[in-house]
This record gives structure tokens, C-alpha cells and sequence, in this order.
């Protein structure tokens, strides 16, 4: 894949330098025509406020809330890139993990922010969540997504949360070379609920080619 079609590495930009090899060679992503897939475990995984995710689930949709909360949890994340308006790279990612009483999805595509090292994250089927994210590279050469905005689709219009209502997400992709796989942890914060969603865990990745597509087809 080139520099132009990763959108991690379009938001990076002269950043990209410093990320780890194995890192870099993640977040490039699949060659035209294939997807990418990755296999691992999460060492912890899901929400300790499941009841009250649970309670509203039906009013965001699905893909978007884990009302679960298990230890050693098994979980796919296949991710398809594409291209979005004017031509600009997204990322589609599906992670299914299945906890012992029962399978759980978590779907979000990312898009170029307006301003140099954002990102987009559009969460859930519905697209009903939208976040901000600031993209940089840490000291160890990990990509490191932190939330500065969160927005809701309210009624057709996107509502920008107060800080109370809002989240306050960490998310870092980083490499175990000992065990030659990926690592992964996030941690998604709530002002008045603390924790509302965390997974951390490894994983081992791959391209494969892709399943054919709708000729034209583009994901907004």
C-alpha cells in the first residue's frame, strides 16, 4: 500500500518516520484488492456498566456497545480499506469477540479529520457516535488515538457532547517483538462513570485477498 492510501499514515504525516517498523508495517494496511485480518485475545475486554449499556443499546443501534465485561476473550478484527469522498482513504474495521456468554460486535469506519494529525471515528452501524481523534506516535514507536471530541446523531443533526457527556478515549497499537505479534489497549473514560469500555490484548495479522465489491461502491 502507498503512503496516500493508509489513512493512519495520511494523518501522521511526518510522523510516520517514527513509528516502529512492525507498527508501520500494520498500520499500512492490505495491498489493493485484499483486507486485512487479524486474530487474537484480549486479555480483559467489555464494560463494567453492562446492564446499563444493555439498557441502551436499542436507542444506539448495533456495533456500537459491548454490554459485556470477560476475561481471555478470543476476537477477529478484519479491516477493509477504501475510498470516501473526493477520492480520500477510510478504513471500515469489524471486531467480533466472542465472550463465553455470547458473541459481541464493535464496528467503526476512520476518515482524514479537517486539521493535520485527526482523525474521524465513526462508531457503530448507525453511525450514531462520532469522534475526534488526535494521532501520534509515542517514544517506543506505538500509534497512540486520543479522543478531543465526541459527537452524537441526534434527530439528523450532530451534536457536539459536553465534557460530562461525553469520552475521554486512549487507545494504543503498539508491537511485543518477544512474541512477534501485535498489542493493543484502549480505555474509553466517562467524567462521572470512569471506565464505560476497555480492551487490552495481542493479536496476530494478515492480509487476505478480498471478497469482490459492488463495482463503484465507496463508504462516506
Amino acid at each position: 500500500m502507498t503512503h496516500e492510501r493508509s489513512v493512519f499514515l495520511r494523518a501522521l504525516g511526518a510522523q510516520t518516520d517514527r513509528l516502529a517498523p512492525e507498527v508501520r508495517a500494520y498500520v499500512e494496511g492490505p495491498p489493493r484488492g485484499e483486507i486485512g485480518v487479524g486474530e487474537g485475545v484480549f486479555e480483559v475486554a467489555g464494560s463494567p456498566w453492562r446492564w446499563m449499556l444493555r439498557l441502551a443499546q436499542p436507542f444506539m443501534g448495533p456495533g456500537l456497545l459491548v454490554p459485556r465485561y470477560e476475561r481471555d476473550v478470543p476476537f477477529t478484527i478484519i479491516e477493509r480499506p477504501a475510498e470516501g469522498l473526493s477520492d480520500l482513504p477510510v478504513l471500515a474495521a469489524s471486531r467480533a469477540l466472542r465472550f463465553r456468554g455470547g458473541l459481541e460486535r464493535f464496528d467503526d469506519v476512520l476518515r482524514l479529520g479537517r486539521e493535520p494529525g485527526t482523525l474521524v471515528n465513526i462508531v457503530g452501524d448507525g453511525g450514531r457516535l462520532e469522534i475526534l481523534l488526535d494521532v501520534t506516535v509515542m517514544e517506543d514507536g506505538a500509534l497512540r488515538l486520543t479522543t478531543r471530541s465526541t459527537r452524537a446523531r441526534i434527530g439528523g443533526h450532530r451534536l457536539r457532547l459536553p465534557r460530562l457527556l461525553g469520552i475521554d478515549g486512549v487507545v494504543v497499537n503498539g508491537y511485543d517483538r518477544a512474541r512477534s505479534r501485535g498489542t493493543i489497549t484502549a480505555r474509553m473514560r466517562n467524567p462521572l462513570l470512569g471506565t464505560v469500555m476497555e480492551y487490552r490484548g495481542w493479536f496476530r495479522y494478515e492480509h487476505r485477498i478480498a471478497p469482490e465489491q459492488p463495482q463503484g461502491a465507496q463508504i462516506a
